[in-house]
């Protein structure tokens, strides 16, 4: 569930939004911290209270802020999970006790991602930095447009429906497919 937008809520409206709805589902909901899309982040003592709540389970955290997710993880411990919500945080927020990625670049390169994790969670932080060097540049090329501008146009180069654009979102600039499509085949992709 991810942080509303436009309104611009205090950290006090937040925990009583998100409790609000978690008092009234019956499945674990996992958070969605996004502030340059929402415009309003999560604070750690925000994360703190809202942890102790049975239908509260995690959070996928794209704040790119790692001082906030090593915060979180020491005041919530296994209270709330986290998952990075950047590729390019992986193994950042790994090393500081999140427990993989929600991806983009999956969608493209589910094994890498899936190996990548697996290497942090085993505690080879060299091996899986060295495994993100090699698709370090697709990852970035992943959001040179507004996601999932990018990554949709990567599935159409290999082969896979991703469905249509739909508006306010384009697809992608040819100057922008020219160049993902130079990387995936850098990077190995059949495309």
């Amino acid at each position: 569930m991810v942080t509303p937008y436009y309104n611009k809520s205090t950290q006090k409206g937040l925990i009583e939004h998100f409790t609000y709805v978690a008092d009234r589902v019956d499945i674990p909901m996992i958070l969605y911290n996004v502030p340059s899309r929402t415009g309003i982040g999560i604070a750690a003592d925000t994360y703190k209270a809202l942890s102790a709540h049975p239908n509260i389970n995690g959070v996928k955290e794209a704040a790119g802020d790692l001082a906030l997710t090593a915060s979180v993880r020491s005041q919530c411990g296994d209270d709330l999970y986290i998952w990075s919500g950047n590729d390019d945080n992986t193994i950042p927020m790994m090393a500081l006790g999140a427990l993989g990625v929600v991806s983009v670049a999956s969608n493209i390169v589910p094994g890498v991602v899936a190996k990548l994790c697996a290497l942090c969670l085993g505690g080879d932080f060299k091996g899986a930095t060295a495994l993100y060097g090699k698709y370090a540049r697709l990852f970035s090329a992943l959001f040179i447009e507004t996601n999932p501008i990018p990554v949709k146009a990567a599935m159409r180069l290999l082969d896979m429906d991703s469905g249509i654009m739909r508006l306010p979102l384009t697809d992608i600039s040819e100057a922008h497919l020219a160049s993902l499509r130079a990387v995936m085949r850098d990077t190995g992709l059949n495309v």
